[in-house]
Order: C-alpha cells, then sequence, then structure tokens
C-alpha cells in the first residue's frame, strides 16, 4: 500500500493531502473528546496504535514482484471508531515513512487516505452491518478487518491508476493492472488479517467470543 517517495505527480500528491486533511482533523476533534471522558482510553488507542504499526510494518514480497502487507486498521476501526483511525493512521505511517522509509512525506496524503481513511471507514460500516444482521461477532470482525485491508488496496489501485493511465486503455486499463498486482497476495493476506484480529480481538475482550462487547471501548461512537 505505501506508495513510495516521489512517485506521485505534484498535483496528485498536493490534492490527496487536501482530501485527507478534514479526515483527520475531525479524527483529532474526536480524539480530544474521547480523552477528555474517558482518559483510560489511552491504553486502547495505544494497543490499536502499536497493532496498526506493527502489521503494516511487515512488508512481504508478493508473487506479482511488488510487496504486500496487513494493515491493521479494522482493530481500532471497531474498537474506537474510523474517525480516530484516521489520526492513528497518520502518526502510523508518518513514523513508518521517516524511520523505515515505507512510503513517504510527499506521498503521506495519499497513503493517510488509503489506510487510515478508507480501509477503517469500510471496516466499521462492515462489521455494523453484519452486525445487524445477525452475524456472530467473530464472523462480522472477521469480514470488517478483511474487506478493510482490501479496501485499503483498492483505493491505493485507484490512486496509482488517475495518476498513471494507460496509454492504451486508460485509466480502466490501468486500475485493473495496478489491481491485478496486489490482487493474488492481499486476497489471502486480507483473510489471515480478519482471522489475526478476530484473536486479538478475543483476547482484548478476556472472554472469547465476546468481541461485540469490547467494541467503542473509548467510548465515543463515531
Amino acid at each position: 500500500m505505501h506508495i513510495m517517495e516521489g512517485f506521485l505527480p505534484v498535483q496528485h500528491a498536493i490534492g490527496w493531502f487536501a482530501v485527507s486533511a478534514p479526515f483527520v482533523v475531525a479524527g483529532a476533534i474526536s480524539l480530544k473528546r474521547i480523552l477528555r471522558k474517558r482518559p483510560e482510553a489511552r491504553l486502547t488507542l495505544a494497543a490499536a496504535g502499536a497493532f496498526t504499526f506493527v502489521l503494516s510494518a511487515l512488508k512481504l514480497p508478493s508473487v506479482t514482484g511488488s510487496c504486500s502487507h496487513p494493515t491493521g486498521t479494522g482493530l481500532g476501526a471497531i474498537i474506537i471508531g474510523p474517525s480516530v483511525m484516521a489520526v492513528l493512521g497518520t502518526i502510523v505511517l508518518l513514523f513508518q515513512a521517516l524511520l523505515l522509509a515505507h512510503g513517504g512525506l510527499t506521498t503521506l496524503g495519499a497513503n493517510v487516505f488509503s489506510m487510515a481513511i478508507a480501509g477503517p471507514w469500510v471496516s466499521w460500516v462492515t462489521w455494523r452491518g453484519a452486525s445487524k444482521l445477525g452475524a456472530s461477532a467473530a464472523v462480522a470482525v472477521l469480514l470488517a478487518a478483511a474487506l478493510g485491508d482490501l479496501a485499503t488496496y483498492a483505493t491505493t489501485s485507484v490512486q496509482l491508476a488517475l495518476a498513471y493511465p494507460d496509454p492504451a486503455s486508460g485509466f480502466l486499463g490501468s486500475l485493473l493492472k495496478f489491481g491485478g498486482i496486489f490482487a493474488i497476495t492481499q486476497i489471502p493476506l486480507a483473510i489471515a488479517e480478519g482471522l489475526l484480529t478476530v484473536v486479538v480481538l478475543n483476547a482484548l475482550s478476556g472472554r472469547a467470543g465476546k468481541t461485540d462487547e469490547i467494541a467503542f471501548l473509548a467510548g465515543e461512537k463515531n
């Protein structure tokens, strides 16, 4: 997912910063409200951020020649909501760009939108929808984390296709190419991330199978 430093044209890089900024600001406001009402939520926030940092830092070679990795944002989207994840994800991506050379500063806006905004919102909507449809907690969490992971890579494919449309087939052709590069490796990775998120959520709740009861531990629904 990390689009490397300098890879996007300047106008695209600026555009994604502009698109991502309102989400990050809204997330910061939500985060401040959560910490004011529930100071004890700091540990939950730290756990969600650490989970995202560790998983998204695992750079795995893809069979197509690129690299793939889990995102880890589904966990935070479920327990603290997608709005705050925009802030935590931005912090994670900034540290990774500065310390691990994953992504970059000029592409930070695009990477934030795909991993810290699009992915968490898809995870949250999936989790809420699956829960309302009567799915078990474990199934809802698995679907949320897996689809949030895939949404991140789908968004990155769109970003790259917009920046570099195919000379012959245009945006759509480029989208299919970039999406195909990610899909072979990312689909099984997304499923694995979903399963891991269920295990971690069960561990955090302290009661296996009761993952739905720890949702929004921070006390604020986004």
